[in-house]
């Protein structure tokens, strides 16, 4: 699905190599992503992978987009 270009991007950007991406993906293949709780320990997860802080306003409005399903689809315009 993602090339690994993609991977090189996201890895310079975050300090995160491609394994943990891919294992958290697989992580979150049985994740129920409308639960709250479940959202928000991802988004500490992954703010204690790549080493950047979340505030608790930025972490809310995080949740409250995904379960929303008010995400970019292409996450490569992101980057």
């Amino acid at each position: 699905m993602f090339g690994d270009s993609f991977f090189k991007k996201v890895e310079n950007k975050t300090n995160v190599d491609k394994d943990t991406i891919l294992s958290l993906a697989s992580k979150l293949q049985n994740t129920n992503m409308k639960d709250e709780k479940v959202l928000s320990e991802l988004v500490d997860d992954i703010s204690n992978l790549t080493g950047r802080e979340v505030s608790p306003e930025k972490k809310k409005k995080i949740v409250e987009a995904i379960v929303k399903d008010n995400v970019p689809k292409d996450l490569n315009n992101m980057l």
